[in-house]
């Protein structure tokens, strides 16, 4: 693994413990800071909307400076963040330091892939490269959470998230020190540029798919929990054993897609993909027993692991000159879904329950693997008139 690559494995992770956080320490802060469930949520709106707003202006950053400066300052937002969580003792302390975690995340999310992407030429390999590079947001989402778990009584959380942000600013140290490929548009991209790459039918087609697949990815990590315990009667740890087998499933298949898609064609694996996760989901939703369920969980994580990353790889491919500007655009797109999806489920589900509301999801499945077929249409019909 080369350098850049190691900075952008570690800056995924990065962002993995960062994306987990709020859901792992609240329980634990809650005990000195009074948290009402309203400020709950405002906490995760400013977390997702400081993201959204880094995600923006990220793109045409990336294209005229490179990706060194966004891994530096998306690594030093997170380092800093994290002990403001330890140190809070009122909720607007806590909602700063939420919304220092979602800016460095949104840094670091669109810089590693963009990075990624153009470290590889080969459309297979930069597919690949992208599915492994998220097996490391797999082991940030985890390995918070289990550290925080195993470890709170003996090192009390300020000291644990003091060594997770020494480990943030450790990587922006790292980065500062490697050479990056240089800016692709050290010029700067004009607004109109930006305006004009965003009116592309297959920017489109791509951001249209991923808002369908970060939506139903935040509403399967945030529902899934809670549907096994009031719909299929699980108790509180066990249906958090089979999240965490969601979200293990769903390493280890990017870990075969990594090298699958080396010789693979990325397309297919979008639709395969895609119907797998609408029938999974579909399984869930209709469970009536345990077995069912559980099945339904470990089948869903598996198949949507691989279409994230894949569509990225397409889209890194078919704008190479313009990777940084359209990933932008696609990665505020994308977490527009996460934020809109799950809140049409919840009021869904609030009015018909759970298993109506995650119905949702497989029909947004679907609809990710009919754009799809859109998509490896039109691309042959460039392709054939160049």
């Amino acid at each position: 693994m080369s350098a850049l690559m190691a900075a952008a494995c570690g800056g995924m992770l990065v962002f993995g413990m960062a994306m987990a956080l709020l859901g792992a320490v609240l329980p634990v802060v809650s005990e000195r800071v009074h948290i009402q469930l309203g400020q709950v949520g405002t906490l995760i709106a400013g977390l997702d909307l400081a993201m959204l707003a880094s995600m923006l202006g990220l793109g045409v950053v990336m294209d005229r400076y490179g990706k060194k400066w966004p891994l530096v300052g998306g690594s030093a937002l997170v380092g800093a963040g994290l002990p403001v969580i330890a140190a809070a003792g009122e909720w607007r302390m806590l909602l700063v330091g939420a919304m220092l975690l979602g800016a460095g995340g949104g840094a670091l999310n669109g810089a590693t892939n963009a990075l990624v992407a153009d470290l590889h030429a080969d459309p297979r390999k930069k597919t690949a490269a992208l599915n492994l590079l998220g097996v490391f947001f797999g082991f940030g989402a985890l390995l918070l959470p289990f550290v925080i778990g195993a470890l709170l009584e003996e090192l009390g959380l300020e000291r644990i998230l003091h060594v997770a942000a020494g480990f943030s600013l450790a990587l922006a140290a790292a980065c500062l020190a490697l050479r990056f490929p240089p800016a692709k548009r050290a010029e700067g991209v004009p607004l109109r540029e930006v305006g004009r790459l965003a009116r592309q039918p297959l920017v489109i087609l791509f951001a249209l798919m991923l808002f369908c697949q970060s939506g139903n990815e935040f509403t399967l990590a945030g529902y899934t929990a809670t549907y096994l315990g009031r719909d299929l009667g699980f108790a509180v740890r066990e249906a958090s054993y089979w999240l965490a087998g969601y979200w293990g499933v769903g390493m280890a298949t990017r870990i075969i897609w990594s090298r699958v898609l080396l010789r693979a064609k990325g397309p297919p694996v979008v639709m395969g993909s895609a119907l797998a996760t609408a029938a999974g989901i579909v399984l869930l939703a209709t469970a009536r027993s345990s077995a069912a369920g559980g099945l339904g969980v470990l089948v869903t994580g598996a198949s949507i692991a691989g279409i994230y990353p894949t569509v990225l790889g397409q889209a890194g491919s078919r704008f190479e000159e313009h990777s940084g500007t359209v990933f932008g655009i696609l990665f505020a797109v994308a977490l527009t879904g996460g934020m809109a999806l799950p809140w049409v489920v919840g009021q869904l589900a609030e009015a018909r329950g759970l298993r109506a509301g995650l119905l949702v999801t497989a029909a947004a499945s679907l609809a990710v693997c009919g754009l799809q077929v859109v998509v490896s249409r039109r691309t042959a019909i460039e392709r054939g008139s160049r």
